[in-house]
């Protein structure tokens, strides 16, 4: 659908789930593409492994976007090995959920730092490369979460919802650059984290879609490769919910 030869594209987070689902189309699409994950040293190896066939334009790096010195360490090393950034995909992000009265300190600050904290470090660093070449893509992986406001996840829908509002504040700041910022909400999305809920559990979040089923992880890579694109070139501080209706 896309071609993206020549470019090269950066995917925190990118080896699981959603992430690893992005990956491979950029990967079939022609990129390279450098892939970040934290810890899973086992499921960063196996997904290497499953996209051998690209080659050495699958690249990993292990580091965690919440600390900023790791980050500006990454994006030094990996302008040594890439000639230009094209792409960045904020998609790196975890989950800790409790009830407001029951959410600890440590739950809150480990969310927050991952999914906003990083999605800054990440961004930052990105528009000080991309903006070397007057060029740039950057999609951020937010949720409808960040919108709808699901119950037991305060931490987890501030700092997607913190996510839109960052965007919207540095697309006006890039948008002469030819640096485009913009976000992808998912839904409900068939990963392993849904696959391990009780059935029932399962039942529950169907009903509440009105397309009555959950989305494809190939449903919200696709929406990401067109943000991506030199097609998308007029839009930015734009937010597409890919939730089959669920929307807030």
């Amino acid at each position: 659908m896309f071609n993206f030869d020549n470019q090269h594209v950066i995917v925190s987070g990118g080896t699981r789930g959603i992430g690893a689902g992005i990956t491979e189309q950029f990967l079939k699409s022609g990129a390279t593409v450098v892939v970040t994950y934290s810890g899973n040293d086992e499921a960063a190896n196996a997904f290497k492994d499953k996209n051998s066939q690209f080659g050495n334009k699958l690249i990993l790096k292990k580091f965690n976007v919440s600390n900023t010195q790791e980050v500006e360490a990454f994006f030094t090393e990996i302008e040594k090995e890439i000639p230009s950034l094209e792409i960045l995909v904020n998609n790196a992000g975890i989950r800790r959920d409790q009830i407001i009265a029951s959410l600890n300190e440590g739950d809150w600050d480990a969310v927050i730092d991952t999914n906003l904290k990083g999605t800054y470090n990440m961004t930052r660093f990105a528009v000080l490369a991309m903006m070397k070449n007057r060029y740039g893509r950057i999609i951020n992986m937010s949720s409808v979460g960040g919108k709808l406001g699901l119950p037991g996840q305060a931490n987890y829908a501030a700092s997607k919802a913190g996510q839109i509002a960052l965007s919207l504040s540095a697309s006006k700041e890039v948008a002469k650059r030819n640096i485009t910022i913009n976000n992808v909400c998912p839904g409900f999305i068939e990963t392993e984290l849904l696959k391990d809920l009780p059935e029932d559990q399962i039942k529950e979040y169907k009903s509440q879609v009105p397309m009555k089923r959950f989305g494809k992880v190939e449903e919200v890579a696709h929406a990401v490769l067109f943000f991506a694109s030199k097609e998308a070139s007029y839009i930015t501080g734009a937010t597409l919910d890919i939730a089959g209706g669920l929307n807030a």
